[in-house]
């Protein structure tokens, strides 16, 4: 029997092998959709012990890792949902380019701020695919085997976070 099947199986050291081989991936998948290190390591915890109490539910012939990535996803969007507009998910931007005036930066400043709070402001649905792909720019496939949704469901949130983003920068007087 190969590590999956075990793991399907319920043997504790399949799991303790997929565990350390894939829990930085997605802790590193956490973190670009929550926007926050710290909730991102609860989160991967989190995940983990889904995962492990799941076991029978996972398919040996699929791939575990988008298996559980779907499951870090659902638990994100669950995260952005209850932390509403007080989440860490606005985009980190670049720093202004050094030998601006102080004015420019004042200005770049404010609309990283514009921005930021625009951000915060989407539906969790919307935000989690605005953050992977415009900030992160997975591919769209990814996207959508980790959130269990089609592609074209991604392109529709997607293009309706782009609007909405937009909408709420020209309500703030920032012209997008």
């Amino acid at each position: 029997m190969d590590t999956l099947q075990l793991f399907a199986a319920g043997d504790q050291e399949a799991f303790e092998v997929l565990f350390r081989r894939h829990q930085g991936e997605i802790y590193r998948w956490l973190a670009c959709l929550v926007r926050d290190p710290a909730a991102a390591e609860d989160l991967t915890v989190e995940t983990f012990w889904r995962v492990y109490r799941s076991h029978a539910h996972f398919d040996p012939r699929r791939d575990f890792l988008p298996w559980a990535r779907r499951i870090a996803a659902n638990l994100a969007m669950g995260h952005l949902q209850r932390c509403g507009r007080e989440t860490h998910a606005g985009a980190e931007l670049p720093d202004a380019v050094p030998g601006n005036a102080a004015r420019d930066s004042a200005i770049q400043q404010e609309t990283r701020k514009a921005i930021r709070l625009a951000f915060a402001s989407l539906p969790a649905k919307l935000k989690a695919v605005a953050t992977l792909a415009i900030i992160e720019e997975r591919p769209y496939l990814e996207i959508a085997a980790a959130l269990g949704i089609t592609v074209p469901a991604v392109k529709s949130r997607e293009f309706r976070a782009v609007r909405m983003l937009r909408r709420r920068l020209t309500e703030m007087g920032v012209e997008p």
